[in-house]
């Protein structure tokens, strides 16, 4: 067995392993489930939620969005080189620069948000009835009701939260693909060891993030962990893929479709992350200063991964 592919492989077993334990953490420990806390266990949990609503936040703009974009410009610039090179150079500087100037990518990435914001709409305009309070949301608003204080509104109803939460994971499950591809593409044991550990450096935490997310809008114990089992496997899978087409490149166009797919999995993930998990985790207005400390708190340590990932 070749060094390289011996270290791929044991990339694959980290990611599953990594992914699987991090997320079923929460999952797993009842002292994570919010229903069943009180007074300051409840303060805690919610607090948590807040860094990992920072996590998400940090996963959302410093790695997918940048990623996306990256890849788009990168892609696009590959496909005006191309038609330059069939046409024999003859086409015009201005238009070319006209082309590439285009935010492409931040249109893509603002499709992928209006399409999820057009199934939910529909999925609402569906059923009428889908809006609606939990126990959860009741006692946490009124509980602000009785202590005269203002409330940001009410959370996202119950029917309205699976879903956000499955797109959240269908979101980070495209890109999970994709980390697993690049790292099942490196040519050098060195470049697929960094860049692995640049992936699990996040991957941990942000599957944690998950996990704790499918616990806090009611996801039935096996369906979270079907979830989480599920979500563990995408990055393995991309890196078997990369294996199988280890000696290939982004010809055809495959390049670009990959670029466009990580654009539209960013914005459904900015879509997610800006109206169910910030305004879930924001809507009680107890100590409002500490919630943005945490929340900062979790997008900063994001950040920092970003120096490496």
């Amino acid at each position: 067995m070749e060094p390289v592919l011996g270290v791929k492989i044991g990339c694959l077993f980290a990611l599953l392993v990594l992914t699987l334990v991090c997320g079923l953490i929460p999952i797993c420990f009842k002292w994570f489930q919010i229903e069943a806390a009180r007074g300051r266990h409840r303060q805690v949990l919610s607090l948590l939620g807040c860094v990992s609503a920072g996590i998400f936040l940090g996963a959302g703009f410093m790695h997918m969005t940048a990623e996306a974009l990256e890849g788009i410009e990168s892609e696009i610039r590959k496909v005006m080189m191309q038609n330059r090179t069939e046409s024999g150079g003859n086409s015009s500087g201005d238009a070319d620069s006209a082309s590439t100037d285009y935010p492409y990518g931040e249109l893509i990435i603002s499709l992928g948000f209006f399409l999820v914001f057009f199934l939910e709409s529909l999925a609402l305009q569906c059923c009428p009835g889908a809006h609606g309070g939990s126990k959860v949301q009741e006692e946490e608003v009124g509980g602000a009701h009785v202590l005269g204080l203002h409330s940001h509104g009410s959370l996202p109803s119950p029917s309205q939260s699976p879903f956000r939460a499955l797109i959240l994971l269908l979101s980070l499950s495209f890109h999970s693909v994709f980390e697993g591809l690049a790292v099942g593409l490196q040519t050098t044991v060195v470049a697929t060891v960094q860049l692995c550990l640049a992936v699990l450096a996040h991957k941990g935490l942000i599957v944690f993030g998950v996990g704790l997310r499918l616990v806090q809008v009611g996801t039935a114990s096996r369906w979270a962990v079907f979830c989480i089992l599920s979500f563990a496997l995408m990055s393995p899978l991309g890196v078997a893929i990369g294996l199988a087409v280890a000696g290939g490149d982004s010809e055809g166009g495959h390049g670009l479709a990959q670029a466009v797919l990580e654009g539209v999995a960013a914005g459904t993930f900015l879509y997610v992350t800006f109206l169910e998990i910030l305004p879930r985790e924001l809507a009680a207005p107890e100590a409002p200063l500490v919630k943005w400390g945490c929340v900062a708190a979790g997008f900063a340590f994001m950040a920092l991964i970003a120096l490496w990932a």
